[in-house]
């Protein structure tokens, strides 16, 4: 729980920090704030809410014995095609800068991990051993590599695509810090460890500011 405590903070901050810092200033260099950027930004927004309200709504309404294992499954295919978005986010970033790419490489590691560790946990609780419950994990995960490859090769061949991808990042990066991690922090009442919540966020942040510094 402690781990958690600290890579959720530190998560938030690398997905605020790359979006605010590295990407949108990109974005401001390439094409500027046009209305198909923004378009991009809201479309992803909405597509993560859609997912994780599909993704909830099954978990909480199907909770019978018999129903547990689909519910695993289904958990399952929504996190292998939220890994093959994550791995398209990867590419677009590599596309553009090799700076750009390990930071965004960084920022969905550090979120992807807590989320990994749900994962599991809801695969344990939907009747799976703990070696195939890792197994399956494993492959979801390998989807990113799919992602990677997708954008590497749709960016060379479509001319603009690349701007569009980088806002659509930064739309799912804004999404997931501000709706998922951010609010998990929010539960945390105590002072001292709210103002290491701080510390860890502001850390995320100064990390991404860093990588800025070397560009």
């Amino acid at each position: 729980k402690r781990l958690m405590f600290v890579l959720i903070s530190f998560a938030a901050g690398t997905l605020l920090g790359d979006t605010f810092l590295h990407i949108f200033p990109e974005l401001a260099e390439e094409i500027g704030f046009e209305l198909p950027v923004g378009l991009s930004i809201l479309g992803a927004m909405l597509l993560f809410y859609l997912l994780e309200n599909v993704i909830h709504w099954h978990h909480y309404h199907h909770i019978s014995d018999e129903d547990k294992h689909p519910v695993g499954m289904l958990n399952l295919v929504g996190d292998g095609f939220h890994n093959l978005i994550d791995g398209m986010i990867i590419g677009a970033a590599y596309l553009v800068d090799l700076r750009l790419g390990i930071a965004t490489t960084m920022a969905v590691a550090f979120h992807e991990i807590p989320q990994e560790i749900g994962d599991f946990a809801i695969l344990i609780h939907s009747g799976f051993s703990k070696t195939r419950a890792l197994v399956l994990n494993f492959i979801s995960a390998l989807v990113a590599v799919i992602g990677v490859l997708l954008v590497i090769w749709f960016g060379q061949v479509v001319e603009g695509l690349l701007p569009l991808l980088l806002a659509f990042t930064a739309g799912g990066f804004i999404y997931i810090a501000t709706v998922d991690l951010i609010p998990e922090l929010h539960k945390e009442v105590r002072i001292g460890k709210s103002a290491l919540q701080l510390v860890f966020l502001i850390a995320g942040i100064a990390l991404m500011a860093f990588f800025t510094l070397l560009e």
